[in-house]
């Protein structure tokens, strides 16, 4: 049985009555919205809180998805914590989307060429093994999608950035028809 403050007196009751307040439909939510519950939860490192709300993640995920090799590694490093120096950098660039503002990037392609980059951060991704910013490079002009652990150092410049819209810088959506 369900315990339950019911809103209008704070009483807490049990019972058939209250247990139908937990029947609502499966939530769904889109790409973009778990990625950043994802991000949210991704620099709470390895505590008690950090790791109920990673159950909760998982509970999000279709049923049967992790069935898909590459949906269950996703799955895993979503729920996985960061190491610390990659929590530290994920706290910078989850703020700097918060706020909409640009960020400084030191990072190093998969060549190890190093440049120096300043990204509008729209959200962040998991495929597979690996957390990905992605933004438009100021760089580049253009959507780009930096791997976590190749980001070097990032900092906030504090110029704000343009408000973008995270649905239309993640892969694999379905376009809708024309």
């Amino acid at each position: 049985m369900a315990n339950v403050a019911t809103p209008s007196s704070g009483r807490t009751t049990t019972g058939p009555a209250t247990d139908a307040l937990f029947e609502a439909p499966e939530p769904t939510l889109t790409a973009a919205e778990i990625a950043s519950l994802a991000l949210s939860l991704a620099h709470l490192g390895a505590g008690p809180q950090a790791a109920t709300a990673r159950r909760a993640l998982r509970h999000l995920m279709p049923p049967g998805a992790d069935r898909d090799e590459v949906v269950a590694t996703t799955l895993a490093t979503l729920t996985d914590p960061l190491d610390a120096s990659t929590a530290d950098r994920a706290r910078v660039v989850a703020a700097a989307i918060t706020e909409h503002r640009v960020v400084r990037l030191c990072y190093g392609d998969a060549g190890a060429h190093v440049t120096i980059r300043e990204v509008e951060p729209v959200t962040c991704l998991v495929h597979r093994d690996h957390w990905y910013l992605v933004g438009w490079c100021r760089l580049r002009r253009g959507v780009r999608a930096f791997r976590f652990d190749r980001i070097l150092a990032v900092e906030s410049t504090g110029m704000p950035s343009r408000p973008r819209r995270a649905e239309r810088y993640l892969p694999f959506q379905r376009r809708r028809a024309a």
